[in-house]
């Protein structure tokens, strides 16, 4: 004579990183480039003045790894600032990178 046991099965429910239907969840990257044509400065006072949080200081400090490495990411968070903050770059005449997700 066999006893068997049921069969169990769980479930177990992953936490939900974005919401529901939003293909725009996740971290995106804006990345500025070095070039031949921007100063320094200029680099520097625009990244102040369009990132939230950054000071001419850091401004200077992210120009110069911008500088010596070729390319920083200088801002990761949300889609749509991230298109914003991009934008704004963009415009101000930094070279910028296709926006990355990741």
């Amino acid at each position: 004579m066999s006893i068997s046991a049921p069969s169990l099965s769980i479930t177990i429910e992953k936490p939900r990183i974005s919401g529901p239907g939003s293909g725009l969840g996740g971290n995106w990257r804006v990345i500025v480039r070095n070039d031949n044509h921007n100063t320094f400065d200029h680099v520097a006072q625009t990244l102040a003045r369009v990132l939230p949080g950054v000071s001419l200081d850091q401004g200077h400090r992210i120009a110069d790894q911008i500088h010596n490495s070729g390319q920083a990411i200088v801002w990761t968070g949300p889609r749509e600032p991230a298109e914003h903050y991009w934008e704004q770059l963009d415009s101000a005449g930094l070279t910028m990178a296709p926006l990355e997700r990741g």
